[in-house]
């Protein structure tokens, strides 16, 4: 007769295998769901946009293309669209967004942010003087990630075609000669770091909307990593991998990890660093905050001896007082994101199939 270990092996291996497969996209109308980041993101993203556009750059399926140029150096280029309500929330706006969102992804790839496009979608009917608020917004934010936006268009809509506006935009950056990031130089025995609080982006604007009957004081973390981001580095050159946390949280974030890497990822649930009206709140609607989005925040993995100077670097950088050592990568089980709780057991921590939140991002 097996033991209970061995039933548990053969469990998670069948987990593993399983999760391995290829998304499949089942569906036959696009639903929120496909946007939220999960499960059906991937099988919408897989089955339709690199069943179309596939070729070796893409099906990296990272936060920005990386570029060769004809005369050695390389190139970050990402793009995004941002379409949030409201568009002003507390600690920020779809400007700031639309700035921070760009300018992460080309610095989690290891890039120097240097020029962004913007793009518009206005709906008939705007405020003028809200459109030139959520203009500061992003001229602000620019100005702090020291990065300018060079190019851009603008589109006007008839109302009720846009929720108001959206806002897309695009990045280029330099990557620094001898730095690479990939999953696949995740090994077991590295650490997990993440850059500081985790769930008030989400928080925020679901409570800015004022459909529920709670109040709390929580601002959005809106705001550019690529400062943390090169502190870190400094102190931690053999850095594996990062990513900001943005839709779906750092549980989507760790298993897009899991998956691309092929290791386990293990994290301590009484290390995550989450705020107490943060906490709170998603005790009160029934939300796990390591789901939910952040927009200023990123995960990294380090070498295990690099790990404590990665830390201090973060912590000694004015974003990143919060930052904590999370978790650790290990070979097995394969795929798999565990959780080990404050009862001192575990649980996965899967994938999502849609969103606990509406667009917020």
């Amino acid at each position: 007769m097996s033991t209970a270990a061995e039933r548990e092996d053969r469990v998670l291996d069948r987990i593993g295998e399983f999760r391995k497969r290829r998304p499949r996209l089942l569906d036959t109308v696009v639903t929120l769901a496909h946007g939220a980041g999960g499960k059906s993101s991937a099988a919408l993203v897989d089955g339709v946009f690199l069943e179309a556009f596939r070729n070796p750059e893409l099906e990296q399926l990272g936060d920005a293309a990386v570029l060769p140029l004809p005369s050695g150096e390389r190139l970050a280029f990402s793009t995004d669209s941002y379409v949030v309500a409201p568009m002003r929330f507390p600690g920020g706006s779809i400007g700031n967004l639309a700035v921070h969102g760009t300018v992460n992804d080309l610095a989690v790839s290891g890039a120097r942010p240097q020029w962004l496009s913007a793009a518009f979608v206005i709906e008939e009917g705007l405020e003028i003087g809200l459109l030139q608020q959520i203009v500061a917004d992003m001229r602000e934010s620019a100005l702090n990630a020291g990065v300018q936006i060079v190019t851009g268009d603008t589109k006007v809509v008839g109302k009720g075609a846009a929720d108001g506006m959206y806002i897309s935009t695009a990045g280029v950056g330099v990557i620094p000669e001898g730095r690479a990031l990939s999953a696949t130089k995740v090994r077991p025995g590295d650490r997990i770091l993440v850059s500081g609080t985790i769930g008030e982006h989400g928080m925020a604007v679901m409570l800015a909307r004022g459909e529920l009957a709670i109040e709390a004081d929580i601002d959005s973390d809106t705001a550019p990593v690529n400062g943390m981001v090169e502190a870190l580095l400094a102190a931690a050159p053999s850095t594996r991998w990062m990513r900001d946390a943005t839709r779906g949280g750092i549980g989507t974030v760790c298993n897009e990890l899991a998956q691309n890497a092929d290791v386990a990822v293990i994290l301590d649930e009484n290390r995550l660093p989450i705020l107490p009206q943060v906490l709170g709140a998603c005790d009160m609607l029934g939300i796990d905050p390591i789901y939910v989005a952040n927009e200023g925040k990123f995960i990294a993995v380090v070498a295990p001896d690099e790990a404590d100077a990665a830390l201090a670097a973060l912590r000694a950088h004015p974003q990143g007082t919060a930052a904590e050592l999370i978790g650790e990568v290990m070979a097995d089980p394969q795929g798999i994101v565990a959780l080990r709780t404050s009862f001192g057991g575990s649980r996965i921590v899967d994938m999502l199939v849609g969103d606990p939140l509406p667009r917020i991002c």
